[in-house]
């Protein structure tokens, strides 16, 4: 008697998660552009019609992974900053920390989830998952101004400034360091510099 072939079980909402795992895989060993919905099919054992009932298509699929990306990134960084007892530098450093951390673990994915929430035509759910993920900066911010650590102005502008140094420290890293410094320990520096241009005048 011939043994029919077996295959991997999925119940019905599993799949689409098993999906996304197994992309993001892909895309972190390849990236973006090597990712094929026929080859990742084949690694999970379903035909192509039950990928497609998830994601029409491969942009669906990057899309969706950019938001499971975000939202993953907005727990870090909420959990970052979670404890509202500790002083506005504490907090705006462990923010920093986490972000770059994130960047550098998840490479491919934390590019993927930037270069999607700037495309044309991206839908309206990834740019707002982009600004729940980034809402606690200016959250931190605010705080700080509430406390009189911070100077006053627009939240979100003055966030800008500590988005941008981390953005800058992330471009010109090579794997999670710049000129031997561990990427971790230059962000507490460089952070707790631009802290000081953020005090309240005189």
């Amino acid at each position: 008697m011939v043994k029919k072939k077996a295959t991997r079980p999925y119940h019905h909402g599993d799949l689409r998660a098993a999906l996304l795992e197994v992309a993001e895989k892909a895309l972190e060993k390849g990236g973006s552009e090597t990712l094929s919905l026929r080859e990742l099919s084949r690694e999970l054992g379903v035909s192509s019609m039950a990928f497609r009932n998830h994601f029409a298509n491969k942009q669906a699929l990057l899309d969706a992974l950019a938001r499971e990306g975000l939202n993953r990134l907005g727990v870090a960084l909420n959990r970052a900053i979670s404890d509202r007892e500790q002083d506005f530098d504490t907090r705006i450093i462990k923010f920093a920390r986490a972000y770059v951390r994130f960047a550098m673990k998840h490479a491919a994915l934390f590019r993927l989830m930037f270069l999607s929430k700037h495309r044309t035509g991206a839908p309206a759910e990834l740019i707002e998952a982009s600004y729940r993920a980034l809402a606690p900066g200016p959250a931190t911010v605010a705080d700080g101004q509430a406390s009189g650590a911070v100077v006053q102005g627009d939240p979100a502008r003055l966030a800008l400034v500590v988005f941008s140094a981390v953005e800058g420290l992330i471009a010109i890293s090579t794997d999670g360091q710049f000129f031997g410094q561990p990427l971790d320990r230059l962000t507490e520096e460089i952070v707790s510099q631009i802290i000081l241009g953020l005090r309240p005048r005189l």
